[in-house]
């Protein structure tokens, strides 16, 4: 078994026009996807949120507001789940709510040198 991190992608919502019933049903769906990985045994961390805001730091010392200056997409998060290969981890990363509203799921090994 390998450990893999999944990274989401979403668009870069204007989270203020979301509902405290939108937000609700959003956490609901994310809860699900994740309890049937960790029911399997594969989640090895339940991740990290990241919050909307930030600054960007490039060559030469430039400074950004907000992560987002260039890109329609934010990174949301990360997870570590645990499977076979890539083709398995792939398989567990399915149904994951940042898809159903048009971001992606980036599946990564971690790297251990070997």
């Amino acid at each position: 078994m390998k450990d893999f991190a999944l990274v989401f992608r979403q668009p870069n919502y204007d989270y203020s026009k979301f509902t405290p019933e939108d937000f609700e049903a959003l956490n609901v769906k994310w809860q699900n996807w994740m309890g049937n990985i960790a029911a399997q045994g594969k989640l090895v961390n339940n991740g990290t949120r990241l919050s909307p805001e930030g600054k960007v730091l490039k060559s030469g010392g430039v400074i950004t507001d907000g992560p987002f200056v260039e890109i329609r997409e934010m990174l949301g998060g990360i997870v570590v789940i645990r499977a076979n290969d890539l083709d398995e981890a792939t398989t567990l990363a399915h149904g994951c709510p940042a898809v159903d509203n048009g971001g992606s799921v980036e599946i990564r090994p971690i790297y251990t040198g070997a």
